[in-house]
């Protein structure tokens, strides 16, 4: 089976290139080269510029060159207020990333070059990036399972230029990158210029400033991933432990642990903030995009949004037989039942579960030497915080068998011999409740 390499276009002069590159070059190597085109429907050309693409495409593949075409159309529309800019980059590569794996690739390459860089430095540097924003574009980086290149990250717009004039290779001039409002269009139409007869060596230097910080944040993120291991955990930042770190090297390890727990860079003045309020007692929150994070006994934790399980109706009898995950959309989580050899329910008990809210009143033995007490008692005993409290009481002919976050009741406990299950409550995040 021939290997997949897909390139990511727009018919511009720079992806133009690549994609012509990339065709004759898998010819000599048994490759073939899939071309991804996105019609985003923003400007009036765009079906002009779709066919344009294909119709090149297929013309290359007559003359013998291994390329296909394979384009999309996005539907959506950036909400009010949102930057267009963000909301068609995030879709293409969301769309993309779909049209390569359908294809068959591993790998996208993209044609971004070294005045690209230099510009992403800049604008980085003006909005007031870190060491991580002024790193700009890696030239590899794996993301939703795929490998994404940009092989010409120090080629210069000059020699593109020349490979388009040698190869007589038409393209599409978009007249949106003249339009000031975009603020690389107001760099590259009214800064670049003075910037290069100021300074003719500046596009290869500020290519050179974004891989020494590349190298320097690649450094920060081991340092920080090392200074993690002392203080933080599955159950969370340990805040005490995560001072004694000092305030640089506790803003830098701070950053990661918040990146980990969302996948994207948290904003700066989040991680400001919480430098000056995490020391402080008693239970406190911030919002981080869609998730929580939350501080209670001197752990910082991170909680993602949930469904709207208040429109869903909550689910009040469950069958347990065996072990097995068993999903409550109602509740928002699953109870998960593994079999033991001790310390769990009888699965005879099992058969016919009552599901029930909180109501006031319940009992609950946490050891079998330990008198029942409230669940209010129980839950600041074991450390379980208010938006913990929220899963299924599970009784069986009356009697309280699992509360989550406490465990069964010693009450139910099976006996040496007996079939048994342990119980779990787990929590699942918007996408998966």
């Amino acid at each position: 089976m021939r290997g997949i390499v897909a390139v990511a276009t727009s018919g511009g002069r720079d992806s133009t290139a690549l994609l012509h590159a990339t065709a004759v070059a898998a010819q000599a190597q048994d490759l073939q080269v899939l071309a991804l085109h996105i019609h985003h429907g923003l400007q009036p050309d765009a079906d002009a510029w779709f066919d344009h693409v294909r119709t090149q495409c297929e013309r290359w593949a007559v003359a013998g060159l291994p390329v296909r075409f394979a384009g999309h159309r996005l539907t959506g529309r950036p909400a009010r207020g949102d930057s267009i800019e963000a909301w068609a980059r995030e879709a293409r590569y969301t769309a993309l990333a779909a049209l390569a794996r359908a294809g068959g690739a591993t790998a996208v390459l993209l044609a971004h070059h070294r005045r690209d860089q230099a510009e992403t430095f800049l604008l980085q540097a003006l909005r007031g990036a870190g060491v991580a924003g002024l790193s700009a574009m890696p030239a590899r980086v794996e993301r939703d399972g795929l490998v994404w290149l940009r092989p010409w990250l120090d080629r210069s717009r000059d020699s593109i230029e020349a490979y388009l004039a040698q190869h007589r290779l038409g393209f599409i001039d978009d007249g949106s990158n003249t339009d000031p409002r975009f603020a690389r269009n107001r760099l590259r139409l009214a800064v670049w210029p003075a910037l290069t007869r100021a300074f003719p060596d500046a596009e290869v230097s500020l290519g050179a400033a974004a891989r020494w910080a590349q190298q320097a944040s690649r450094v920060l993120d081991d340092v920080a991933a090392a200074d993690l291991l002392s203080c933080a955990d599955a159950g969370g930042l340990r805040v005490a432990a995560w001072q004694a770190l000092g305030p640089d090297r506790g803003a830098n390890a701070l950053r990661l642990w918040l990146r980990g727990q969302v996948g994207a860079a948290a904003p700066a003045s989040l991680v400001a903030r919480l430098q000056g309020e995490l020391a402080g007692t008693g239970p406190g929150q911030w919002p981080l995009g869609q998730a929580t994070l939350r501080r209670y006994r001197g752990r910082l934790t991170c909680h993602h949004a949930r469904a709207d399980v208040e429109s869903l109706r909550r689910e009040t009898g469950l069958r347990i037989t065996r072990g097995g995950r068993y999903r409550l959309p109602g509740w928002g989580g699953e109870l998960v039942a593994s079999r033991v050899a001790e310390g769990g329910v009888p699965i005879a008990w099992l058969a016919h579960l009552d599901l029930r809210a909180r109501g006031g009143g319940e009992q609950f033995q946490a050891g079998l030497q330990r008198p029942a007490r409230s669940l209010k008692k129980q839950y600041q005993a074991a450390g379980v915080p208010e938006w913990e409290r929220d899963g299924p009481l599970v009784f069986s002919g009356g009697q309280l068998l699992f509360v989550p976050g406490l465990g069964i009741d010693a009450r139910v406990v099976g006996l040496p011999g007996q079939a048994q299950l342990a119980l779990h409550w787990h929590r699942l995040p918007v996408t998966e409740a």
